[in-house]
């Protein structure tokens, strides 16, 4: 695997990203076509399920994505606790989930002056908190 930086950071899951969404997808289409060409009762109801089915994709994928965040955020909370002083990592519980989850790519060394610089009010978004980490710490995990 390459090593993870700022550029290459971000995970496709491939079954999901590449198969079943195109797929749900496609499916869809084709029915909304049909439907379209020949209005029926029937036609509409299999578009509306086509519908359903890439809204409940798309829910568990989202849930999926909210139950990582909260493990991020626990892991980062006790490694707060590990690595920045008790007022620092008192003060670091006032992050919001983003901000967390975006300084988790920083390393051991460079945490504490990132949290304070993201306190601070430095960052206008994860995007900068994440360009401003020079040492990265990689999450090969995360889908």
């Amino acid at each position: 695997m390459a090593e993870q930086n700022y550029s290459n950071h971000t995970r496709w899951n491939q079954l999901f990203h590449f198969v079943v969404q195109p797929l749900l997808v496609l499916n869809f289409l084709s029915h909304l076509v049909r439907f379209i060409m020949a209005p029926s009762y029937a036609l509409g109801f299999w578009t509306l399920l086509g519908v359903a089915l890439i809204l409940l994709a798309i829910s568990a994928r989202l849930q999926a994505l909210k139950a990582q965040d909260r493990l991020i955020r626990l892991e980062e909370r006790l490694r707060y606790k590990e690595l920045l002083t008790p007022e620092l990592a008192a003060k670091a519980s006032n992050l919001r989930v983003g901000q967390i989850i975006a300084l988790r790519f920083a390393s051991d060394a460079e945490l504490a002056g990132l949290v304070e610089r993201t306190l601070n009010g430095e960052f206008a978004s994860t995007k900068e908190i994440k360009q401003a980490i020079k040492d990265w710490r990689a999450d090969y995990l995360r889908l």
